[in-house]
């Protein structure tokens, strides 16, 4: 009986692979083979508040001196930032935020509204007004600074992150936080994403493939996600069936040795 108890545990106990496995094949849509090329579906990020804005302006005579290496002091600021990846954010210090009526306040040109306009818009609207002041040709370089994002739940290294990248991925994320553990519900992930008017959630399932080319593929600033236990949490589960049944085997133990002094 004792030997049937623990092998029945021992199931119950386990996760499948088909709960943890990525990518697998989307059961009530349009199978995606491999080397089938994938199309994103990319949309114009629109800048919001919070956000933080690396600009850079460099005259002519900077850039016949330089060149292309438009900021010299580039190799100081990324070792900056490599030690801010462990102990802040250098872009809180050195960036521009947007404030919660849109604006960015820049040095001489004031207050620029760039709430809700992309990158590129943005761009264009500080070279507009920095045309008031400069009459020498200058080149404009506005960039997100960096990538925000936090992870909650079953994430084997939950926290905030920010990646100084143009572009990231719902996976690429995951990997920062470590992956997920065992038990995290990858099926119903919860992604909780800022827009210009509040905030909504959605709901990823990380083990179909088709997220690919779902708007959630990409990372956008801001973004949370939070990975729920599976039901299988509340009984114990471990690593692998080696630690779920020394788990179950000393739970019985336990349950035994009481049975027992109870008894007595």
């Amino acid at each position: 009986m004792l030997t049937g108890i623990l092998v029945v545990g021992t199931c119950v106990s386990c996760v499948s692979n088909e709960r943890i496995t990525y990518f697998q094949q989307s059961t009530d849509g349009t199978p995606i083979e491999f080397g089938e090329l994938i199309p994103y579906e990319l949309t114009d990020y629109r800048l919001q508040y919070n956000d933080i804005l690396d600009v850079s302006v460099t005259t002519m005579d900077q850039l016949l001196e330089n060149g292309f290496n438009l900021d010299p002091n580039m190799g100081s600021r990324a070792g900056g930032m490599m030690g801010g990846m462990i102990q802040g954010d250098i872009n809180y210090i050195s960036g521009y935020r947007i404030d919660k009526d849109g604006s960015v306040d820049l040095p001489i040109l004031g207050k620029i509204q760039v709430g809700g306009s992309t990158v590129v818009e943005a761009k264009k609207a500080i070279e507009v007004e920095l045309k008031k002041y400069v009459t020498t040709e200058v080149f404009v370089r506005v960039r997100l600074g960096g990538i925000r994002f936090s992870t909650l739940g079953e994430f084997r290294r939950s926290g905030k992150f920010v990646m100084m990248e143009e572009r990231l991925t719902i996976f690429e994320a995951i990997a920062a936080a470590g992956d997920l553990t065992t038990i995290a519900n990858r099926d119903q992930l919860v992604l909780i994403r800022q827009y210009p008017d509040g905030s909504r959630m959605h709901q990823i399932n990380l083990n179909d493939r088709s997220i690919i080319k779902s708007p959630f593929y990409f990372v956008q600033p801001n973004d949370l996600y939070y990975a729920e236990p599976m039901k299988v949490r509340e009984i114990g589960a471990g690593e692998n069936a080696s630690q779920s049944l020394s788990l179950l085997i000393s739970s019985v133990s336990a349950f035994v040795l009481i049975l027992n002094l109870i008894v007595r």
